[in-house]
């Protein structure tokens, strides 16, 4: 009865509604569990529910939050002294009629201490759209499509009182995939997901940039520089940014991807064949382990697809169980409350299969991909698995008690509507529970909850410093993002020695991004991060000395000795030049690492790298059978040259054809198909060139020195 006195008592205009929201959930509860209908089940109170949770030896979970304070809970935060925010996205899942929007952020109260909410503050509401949140100067930055916002309380009552659009023009017709889950980076940056959806953003501090297109791509941006432009992807609802910077994005059927290169890489120049830069990293994919029922609509469809399916004699078959399909929520956890195997995991929920899926990333030196595997003892089972239907674990959180927190959205029913035929649809609410929604917290099992005490605000630049050697990465960011914000110089002595001195890599990184972000980065600074004892640190370093042309010679001969992590981020990073040298280090690279497929596109995707003067370089050094030269970085390259249709190149190109090693593993023939691919793709060849192109390719059979002949005739006629 206390928490029921709390919540009435909140300091909101809605307090009656919230006293019938509360008697009208006491009353469902009284009978047994407020069925909408006989086909599907109803819901679990709070203390019920979470007993319903299998988790693996060694954890627990306890109810952390739960209802009225919480419903429909999608994203949770905890600023620098520990408040906590969370986005309650109620709207879910049609869009609300202008001025009906139910969305909210609140702000969760543990006021007694015991570890569980016991009041809660309506921080913003009337909130359309709202996916996420991430402390920002004292407020919240608020991704709500078709705009990011920034909501600040400046009055202490913890009730926003500054409603400001910094970004507007997202995609915001589809609440599963629209703009969302904010992380601040290591590097400065703020990355959100965007699923690839059409926008053209603007943003308020930058005024005189024209319309940024964001189609097939995620988003990044930098509030303290006024910077913004897209990010490879895309991902959906979940990114998980790693203490190196690595991201992972979650997507319905594909629990976790790696992106591989960063997107203003990829689009340096228009000719590449693809850009696409993002690989399934799962060696399990797409096998869950779920001991739920499967829901009746989702049995019947299945079944009829499949009927469907057969009827057409298609080769195709749809699953209706222990396959992903609702992946969300995928997070990295780097606390410091659970034993140290769950350190660098993610985590990701699956609303379908009512489960958490736990991911054990790992990444050999000789390899530029993590393989995310399932953890010893978790083969034929799930981390957190539940029999209750109601389950859906939407999102986690990690936090400064060192724990990893999971978001239950507790839903009878998640997919999207007009997915489900109309007769399966009638007998369904879809907002069966919109009224609910409940928080965990995962702990060792045996371990007693205490509050953590700290007011980072208060505390000098000199005294968060330290915090980027801590244990719990939670701090380090915090300090990070406050040094960042406070833009204090008088701190730059003690992150230098920060950076020269601290024995952890990762304490090291931060330093490196915050001298960065106080313009106090110099060519020594840099050339000490090329020469650091760990390849995350170089392959920072390397970044910045983008702007230092002087670190050229350590960058190519990181090329020769790095890992393939390294070698991948010097490639990229000596495409900003264009001379002899770098080609000649692009083919050190090729020669170690050019079976992996980016570190071609990383060589393509330079200037330097896709031009006919590479291919000429990587004759002059032998190309043979016994090089690890990949055919299909041959004719990929000789597509790049076909589609910038740069005259010069082109006849360079041509005579190129007739250097002895090429015809020898068939490259020859992978040379003018790629080359004629590009030519029929070029934005600036004739009508009259591609036709010739298309009928030289009609009635080819074999390629062979006839075949460059003709080419040569086409172009010196038509060019």
């Amino acid at each position: 009865m206390t928490r029921i006195k709390s919540a009435c008592q909140m300091p909101s205009a809605t307090w009656s509604i919230r006293c019938l929201y509360l008697f009208l959930f006491f009353a469902c509860s009284a009978v047994t569990g407020c069925k909408n209908n006989a086909t599907y089940p109803g819901p679990l109170p709070p203390d019920q529910a979470v007993q319903s949770l299998s988790i693996v030896p060694g954890l627990k979970i306890e109810l952390f939050a739960a209802e009225p304070h919480v419903a429909d809970p999608v994203a949770m935060e905890f600023d620098e002294d520990g408040n906590c925010y969370v986005v309650l996205m109620s709207d879910y899942p049609e869009q609300p009629e202008p001025g009906k929007e139910r969305g909210q952020i609140r702000v969760l109260r543990d006021t007694d201490g015991d570890g569980r909410i016991d009041t809660s503050i309506v921080f913003a509401d009337k909130l359309s759209e709202g996916t996420s949140i991430l402390p920002w100067k004292g407020g919240l930055l608020v991704t709500a499509a078709p705009e990011i916002l920034y909501m600040k309380d400046t009055t202490g009552d913890f009730v926003a009182d500054t409603h400001e659009v910094l970004f507007s023009g997202f995609f915001r017709d589809n609440p599963e995939a629209q703009i969302t889950n904010l992380r601040f980076g290591a590097d400065n940056w703020i990355y959100a997901n965007n699923r690839g959806q059409e926008g053209n953003i603007t943003f308020k501090d930058n005024p005189a940039a024209p319309p940024l297109s964001v189609k097939g791509a995620d988003f990044r941006f930098r509030l303290d520089r006024h910077l913004f432009e897209p990010e490879t992807g895309p991902g959906q609802f979940g990114q998980a940014l790693d203490d190196d910077g690595n991201r992972f994005v979650t997507e319905n059927s594909i629990h976790i991807q790696q992106t591989l290169i960063p997107w203003r890489y990829t689009h340096r120049h228009p000719y590449l064949p693809t850009v696409r830069s993002i690989r399934n990293i799962s060696d399990h994919d797409p096998i869950m382990h779920q001991q739920s029922a499967t829901p009746y609509w989702r049995a019947e469809r299945t079944k009829r697809r499949n009927a469907e399916f057969q009827a057409s004699k298609l080769a195709r078959v749809e699953y209706e169980r222990d396959h992903f399909t609702g992946a969300s929520g995928g997070t990295y956890y780097n606390g410091d409350g659970l034993p140290a195997p769950f350190y660098g995991n993610v985590f990701t929920g699956e609303v379908a299969g009512n489960l958490v899926h736990r991911d054990v990333l790992t990444r050999p030196a000789d390899s530029i991909f993590f393989t995310a595997r399932r953890a010893p003892g978790e083969e034929k089972r799930e981390f957190i698995f539940s029999t209750d239907t109601w389950f859906r674990p939407v999102n986690f959180c990690s936090a400064p008690d060192g724990y990893l927190y999971l978001l239950d959205f507790y839903r009878q029913h998640i997919e999207t509507p007009s997915a489900i035929p109309d007769d399966l649809k009638a007998g369904m609410d879809f907002y069966n529970g919109s009224d609910k929604g409940r928080i965990y917290r995962i702990m060792p099992a045996g371990s007693r909850y205490k509050k953590p005490s700290f007011q980072l605000s208060k505390m000098s630049g000199d005294s968060l410093v330290p915090l980027f050697a801590h244990p719990n990465q939670w701090y380090a960011l915090q300090a990070h993002r406050l040094l960042v914000e406070r833009q204090d110089k008088s701190v730059i002595p003690a992150i230098k020695k920060m950076f020269r001195q601290a024995g952890d890599a990762r304490a090291r990184l931060h330093a490196l991004y915050v001298l960065e972000a106080l313009d106090a980065l110099d060519i020594s600074i840099v050339q000490q991060a090329l020469t650091d004892s760990s390849a995350n640190v170089q392959a920072h370093g390397l970044v910045l000395a983008e702007h230092y042309p002087a670190c050229a010679p350590v960058m190519i001969a990181l090329i020769k000795k790095g890992s393939a992590q390294v070698v991948l981020q010097a490639v990229l990073s000596l495409g900003q030049f264009n001379n002899q040298s770098v080609r000649d280090a692009f083919v050190q690279a090729l020669s170690r690492y050019g079976y992996h497929k980016p570190v071609q596109m990383a060589v393509l995707s330079a200037e330097a790298g896709s031009t006919s003067y590479m291919l000429e370089t990587l004759l002059a050094n032998n190309i043979s059978d016994t090089t690890k030269f990949a055919n299909t970085f041959v004719q990929d390259l000789s597509y790049c040259i076909g589609a910038r249709n740069d005259q010069a190149q082109v006849n360079h190109f041509l005579t190129l054809l007739t250097h002895p090693p090429l015809p020898l593993n068939n490259r020859l023939a992978v040379a003018i198909t790629g080359f004629m691919n590009g030519i029929e793709k070029s934005t600036n060849a004739s009508p009259a060139l591609i036709k010739s192109i298309k009928d030289l390719r009609t009635g080819l059979h074999n390629i062979t020195n006839q075949t460059v002949a003709e080419l040569n005739k086409i172009f010196t006629t038509i060019h």
